[in-house]
């Protein structure tokens, strides 16, 4: 029975290519990704069993991708990469299969060996548990990378909003949520790896349940205890009430 599978790149000749290699093997190709939002909505109308994943897309890349994925969703992922060895190296050990760009035929049957053997044993379980788990730690194992977009969940599939947009975040009933000016979004996102990912200035944490982007505050207004009231340039003119602690930092900041 052929494994469905999922080819994700930006570059059109690249999917072409790597149709072309496994065009021998027992695959169905559900659908071309051309970048990271578009295989996350793939991956969530197909669930294929296969994705091959490129790692340096624009906007959303592979690792992004990875992260955005919920277990129960997860197909097996071959990253294809230009990375050098170091990088190549750091995915064997945790057992993630690759491919080197520009894909060679020896290599691609080497893999295509392993994800046959997963795809085809619906009742390994713990196999297919074990490479999930690999990917996940390979990905979550890398130095926290800077954001320069946060990704939204909507109803029918993802969005991309860059960071200059974003007015703040907010934890609610223990979800996080990106506010922009005229728009509230879902996320995957922890509160505390936001905080160590977005730059600061202009963002920074207000409390334990909120980050705010400086630049999108119209007032400042002091308050009892040493606190402040930021009023925010969005279309409900929100209020966030900053900690005393963290109000010190933002006075520094802005050397009030």
């Amino acid at each position: 029975m052929p494994i469905s599978t999922l080819i994700a790149d930006d570059e059109a000749s690249a999917r072409s290519r790597l149709r072309r290699l496994l065009a021998p093997y027992s695959f169905e190709f559900v659908e071309d990704a051309q970048d990271g939002v578009a295989a996350l909505e793939a991956i969530q109308k197909h669930r294929p069993q296969v994705l091959f994943l490129d790692v340096q897309m624009p906007g959303l890349d592979g690792f992004e991708v990875v992260e955005a994925l919920s277990p129960e969703v997860m197909p097996l992922i071959v990253f294809v990469t230009a990375y050098d060895d170091y990088a190549l190296a750091a995915f064997e050990a945790n057992a993630v299969a690759y491919l080197l760009k520009p894909v060679l035929e020896d290599r691609l049957q080497a893999v295509v060996s392993r994800i046959e053997q997963l795809a085809k044993a619906p009742d390994d379980a713990a196999q297919k548990t074990a490479h999930t788990s690999a990917i996940t730690n390979a990905v979550a194992g890398r130095k926290p990378q800077p954001l320069n977009h946060v990704l939204a969940l909507q109803r029918d599939g993802y969005a991309l909003i860059p960071l200059s947009d974003v007015c703040f975040f907010q934890v609610e009933d223990g979800v996080t949520y990106v506010k922009t000016a005229t728009a509230s979004w879902r996320t995957n996102y922890a509160i505390n790896d936001l905080e160590s990912r977005l730059p600061a200035p202009p963002f920074f944490r207000a409390h334990r349940s909120t980050i705010v982007n400086l630049d999108k505050v119209a007032t400042i207004s002091p308050m009892f205890k040493g606190t402040l009231m930021l009023k925010i340039k969005d279309s409900q003119a929100s209020e966030i009430q900053v900690s005393e602690r963290q109000a010190k930092h933002v006075r520094e900041l802005l050397q009030m």
